[in-house]
C-alpha cells in the first residue's frame, strides 16, 4: 500500500502505465497495468504481491502505444528490478548485451539499465550500480533492487531529482517530493549520488559520489525540509 500510495500522490503527472515490484521469500513479484493506479492496487491484490522491498512506477510510452509486456519490462533474469526516470542518452551497450544473449521485448533504456546492471551484478548490487553508472551520460533517476539481497536498493541520481524519506524503521526514495508527502522528514539529494539503502533495524543509508564512491557529507549532498501536511 505505501507504493500504489505514492503512486497515487504522482498522478497528477500524467501516465498511461504503472507497476509495481516486491522482493519476497527471495523472489522478485510483480504487477502491471495500462490502466490507472487504482486498478494496479487492484491487481497487487490478485497477484498477492506483497513484501517489505520493493520500487514502483507510473510511466509515459515513448515508443508506440502501451503494452503490459513491452511498457512495463523493468525486470532482468527475475533476478533485477529497476525503475526509471529521465533520459539515457546513449544506451548502445544493447547490441552489446544481445550478443551475450539477452533477450530485449522493447525499446526502452529502462530495459538497458535492468539487463546491464544483472551483466556486473556479482553479489554487489552497489558495485554493479557503479558499473552501470560509468558507461551511461544523461539526465536520470534510478531505484534498482535485487532478489539476492533482500532489504537493499540502491538509488543514483545524476541531473534530475531524487529524495529520500525518512520514516520509522524504514526509509523511502523518490523522484518526486510528492510521493512521500505524508512522512514526517523529506531529504533532497542536492549532487549527483548514488544510496545503497538498508531496511535493517534502524534502517541506514549512505550517500556516495557516482562513480567514484566516495562518501558525500549530508551537510554538502542533501538538505531537509518538513513537508507541510
Amino acid at each position: 500500500p505505501i507504493l500504489t500510495e505514492g503512486l497515487r500522490r504522482m498522478e497528477y503527472r500524467g501516465y498511461d502505465s504503472c507497476g509495481v515490484a516486491v522482493v519476497d521469500d527471495g523472489q522478485l513479484k510483480r504487477s502491471r497495468t495500462v490502466k490507472r493506479v487504482q486498478d494496479l492496487i487492484r491487481q497487487t491484490e490478485e497477484d498477492e504481491v506483497k513484501g517489505s522491498t520493493g520500487i514502483a512506477h507510473t510511466r509515459w510510452a515513448t515508443h508506440g502505444a502501451p503494452e503490459i509486456r513491452k511498457r512495463i519490462r523493468f525486470f532482468s533474469n527475475n533476478q533485477i528490478a529497476v525503475v526509471h526516470n529521465g533520459i539515457i542518452e546513449n544506451y548502445a551497450a544493447k547490441e552489446e548485451l544481445i550478443g551475450k544473449g539477452y533477450e530485449f521485448v522493447s525499446q526502452t533504456d529502462t530495459e538497458v539499465i535492468a539487463h546491464l546492471v544483472h551483466y556486473y551484478y556479482k553479489g554487489d548490487l552497489l558495485g554493479a550500480v557503479e558499473n552501470v553508472l560509468r558507461r551511461f551520460r544523461g539526465a536520470f533517476a534510478l531505484a534498482i533492487s535485487c532478489k539476492d539481497e533482500p532489504g537493499r536498493i540502491v538509488a543514483a541520481r545524476v541531473a534530475t531529482p531524487l529524495v529520500i524519506a525518512l520514516g520509522e524503521n524504514e526509509n523511502f526514495v523518490a523522484s518526486d517530493p510528492m510521493a512521500l508527502a505524508a512522512l514526517p522528514t523529506v531529504i533532497f539529494i542536492s549532487k549527483t549520488a548514488m544510496l545503497p539503502m538498508f531496511g535493517s533495524s534502524p534502517p541506514r543509508f549512505t550517500i556516495f559520489r557516482a562513480i567514484s564512491l566516495s562518501a558525500l557529507s549530508s551537510r554538502l549532498g542533501c538538505s531537509r525540509f518538513q513537508p507541510e501536511h
